[in-house]
């Protein structure tokens, strides 16, 4: 039979085992980075085109930095993957950046007086990003 000639079986390792073989395993550092990373270019894009952004925006007071921080959480995804594969010192940046954008971001949470569960979201990105900048250190510095 075709498939249990051994004279054919190299034919087969070669063409159909090894491209399973070539895909790289993210480890845990790289899925969390691309988490986080995924994660601000969604709501960096919502800042610009989502009703309920927008009034949330409203709601701190803050409806003239809207699109800054739109913009400040689109440069830091793309500095956490531009790093993640290029660069470490551009990784180190974005996650430092970032995570100072969420803890004042917490911070204003809970000076509006929202709850903790309405705060968790930036106070669990903050924490998020610092373990990705304290990785960072380890790992490259």
């Amino acid at each position: 039979m075709f498939f249990f000639n051994k004279r054919y079986k190299p034919f087969l390792k070669r063409n159909f085992v090894f491209p399973l073989r070539t895909f790289k395993v993210l480890n845990v550092f790289e899925v969390i980075t691309w988490f986080s990373a995924l994660a601000f270019i969604y709501f960096g894009i919502n800042c610009f085109y989502s009703k309920f952004i927008v009034s949330e925006f409203l709601r701190y007071g803050l409806s003239k930095y809207r699109t800054t921080i739109g913009l400040l959480q689109l440069t830091g995804a793309l500095g956490l993957l531009l790093g993640l594969y290029f660069n470490p010192f551009l990784l180190l940046i974005s996650s430092l950046g970032l995570s100072v954008l969420m803890l004042a971001g917490f911070i204003l949470r809970i000076k509006i007086r929202d709850n903790f569960v309405q705060s968790s979201p930036a106070f669990l990105f903050a924490a998020l990003n610092i373990l990705i900048s304290i990785k960072t250190i380890y790992k490259y510095f």
